[in-house]
């Protein structure tokens, strides 16, 4: 399993299966053939279905047309075999001979894979990749999931999760302050500026939760317009993690210290899932998105209010378990409508599923382990137009929408 500084990613929305990978992949294979006259590209799948709404062209172009021609062409209905989101890149000469070819795939939250060749080029840091397996290891050595962390990343690994959690907060901040209205034809208004003032007016109870909202609205419109931000896992659900973590930091004064622990069990906890299933929309739906984000961001959540291992571990089971089966359909392939929303929620349902781990003492019967294969199969048995294609479920009624 990887270090999760290849789960938190630091750059700019909406997408990091639509924007931030391409974009990398354009840079490795401009890096490659700089000298090429020009290139071809081919998006494939759920990469190609909602690209244009996803800015993966202009991701793509931003790179290559400073250097060359480029012609972009759309496959939306060809789907390869290894993974929904296929990219072919060409490299050619003048007389328009093909130098190069190279397959790629956008594998989730900015991470790219070739088939038949390991995900990255990094290296394995942790010899453990279920979480039974690590809460033994915890209950062996006395340890936290932090710890565990602690134990097998490289000494860099603080001062990283330092800066993820800076960019985080800013990305919070500045989307509190922001308001008009976001790309692209929906036309839809930002409201975490307005949620944040009208919670001020609500009793104790319900401004906590209004609070969540914005915030979790504040990073997802940041998102969606742009803005920097970290995949947490990814981008479509980048405001989940923040929002939970921002909360508690501003309303328990949690030390940036406890902070960064909390987000180092949240990484693993997303780290297991992207090893053993996926966080790909395309491939398993939303609940590899939204729902990580939300076991991410509960098990986060129980570990700063003092929850044993095992009760961390229930936190996330819940987190993930009661997103199973979530479609991805993106509306007019914008990372908007119902992802802005869905992150909103899913910050309070991290909350509640960590109130409701700490009544308990851990002990539950459906493990996380078994939730991760569970998602798996059921994001595999979900029909592809509810996995990012925008032509199902939410986003059918919207497909004329300019």
């Amino acid at each position: 399993m990887k270090s999760i500084k290849e789960l938190y990613r630091i750059g700019t929305g909406p997408s990091s299966s639509h924007t931030m990978a391409p974009r990398r992949a354009a840079e490795i294979f401009l890096s490659r053939h700089r000298n090429a006259a020009s290139f071809r590209v081919t998006l494939y799948g759920s990469l190609a279905a909602t690209g244009r709404g996803h800015l993966t062209d202009q991701a793509i172009f931003d790179v290559l047309l400073p250097h060359a021609s480029v012609d972009l062409v759309w496959q939306p209905s060809v789907f390869l075999s290894f993974h929904p989101n296929g990219m072919r890149f060409e490299s050619l000469d003048a007389a328009g001979g093909v130098t190069d070819t190279w397959t790629v795939y956008s594998v989730g939250g900015g991470a790219l894979a070739e088939e038949g060749v390991a995900p990255s080029e990094s290296e394995d840091v942790y010899p453990l990749s279920k979480l039974s397996d690590i809460l033994a290891w915890c209950d062996k050595k006395g340890r936290m999931l932090w710890e565990y962390v602690d134990r097998y990343e490289e000494d860099d690994i603080w001062p990283y999760l330092s800066e993820v959690w800076s960019v985080m907060r800013q990305s919070v901040e500045r989307g509190l302050e922001r308001e008009g209205v976001l790309p692209g034809p929906l036309n839809l208004p930002r409201r975490a500026a307005t949620y944040y003032v009208r919670a001020s007016g609500y009793k104790q109870n319900l401004q906590s939760r209004g609070l969540v909202f914005a915030y979790a609205l504040a990073v997802s419109e940041e998102n969606a317009s742009g803005g920097r931000i970290v995949t947490a896992p990814t981008c479509g659900s980048s405001g989940v993690l923040p929002a939970v973590l921002y909360h508690l930091w501003k309303s328990r004064d949690f030390s940036e210290a406890r902070i960064c622990r909390a987000l180092a069990t949240a990484g693993l906890i997303g780290n297991i899932v992207k090893h053993n299933a996926s966080i790909s929309g395309a491939e398993v739906g939303c609940q590899g998105e939204v729902g990580v984000a939300c076991a991410m961001a509960s098990a986060a959540a129980n570990q700063l209010f003092g929850g044993s291992p095992a009760q961390i571990e229930y936190a996330a089971e819940m987190g993930l378990e009661h997103h199973l089966g979530m479609t991805c359909d993106p509306v007019c392939g914008l990372v908007q409508i119902p992802c802005i929303e869905r992150n909103a929620y899913a910050a309070a349902r991290a909350l509640d599923a960590n109130l409701y781990s700490a009544f308990t003492d851990g002990h539950h019967r459906v493990s996380f382990d078994r939730v991760v294969e569970v998602m798996k199969q059921t994001g595999h048995d979900l029909p592809s137009i509810y996995k990012e294609t925008s032509q199902g479920g939410l986003a059918k009624d919207f497909i004329d929408v300019e």
